[in-house]
């Protein structure tokens, strides 16, 4: 018998004070079996990032094709692709195609600068290409903060980024942007 995915609940404020995006969002998020705690926080940290009212969570780990994250226009058009990982070039210079903006947020580590360190350079001409990295501690304290019922602040102010859980605490966000797109 196939596991099911595990539904989490989650009440999510944004403060976005660099883009001035204040809102706040009932979420449902299903997590796949394969995925761990720290990736769905990742995945609730990239919402979060790039909060819009239109931005959709895709259908998760085992869709090829979809993004972990994405905001279409009303034609159907993808203007905002996100992904999470560390996908082969092929991937993302698809998702660049399909795309009008492309970011990717790697997590895991040595694993991610080791991984970037060998495609950077195959990457460097897509100008709507950005890649964040989270640093490891960040996505662990993350992880801490999942239940299946979520209250969770996020505050964005500065280029920082704090996410804060009622019972759990707060946890400093560490981001490092490896690429940025190009203005234009």
């Amino acid at each position: 018998m196939a596991l099911k995915a595990t539904i989490h609940k989650v009440q999510l404020q944004i403060a976005d004070m660099d883009r001035h995006y204040y809102a706040d969002h009932a979420l449902t998020v299903a997590r796949h079996p394969s995925e761990s705690d720290e990736r769905m926080m990742v995945r609730l940290l990239a919402f979060a990032l790039n909060a819009d009212e239109a931005l959709a969570f895709g259908r998760g780990v085992s869709t090829e094709n979809e993004p972990d994250l994405w905001r279409q226009d009303l034609t159907g058009d993808i203007e905002l692709w996100i992904q999470l990982g560390q996908p082969d070039e092929k991937a993302i210079r698809r998702a660049c195609g399909r795309a009008e903006r492309v970011v990717l947020y790697t997590y895991s580590g040595q694993g991610a600068a080791i991984w970037w360190e060998q495609i950077a350079g195959k990457l460097a001409t897509l100008d709507n290409l950005r890649v964040v990295d989270i640093s490891p501690a960040s996505v662990a304290a993350l992880g801490d903060l999942a239940t299946r019922s979520m209250t969770l602040s996020c505050m964005i102010e500065d280029g920082g980024v704090w996410m804060t859980h009622p019972d759990r605490g707060a946890v400093e966000v560490a981001l490092e942007v490896l690429k940025d797109a190009r203005a234009g």
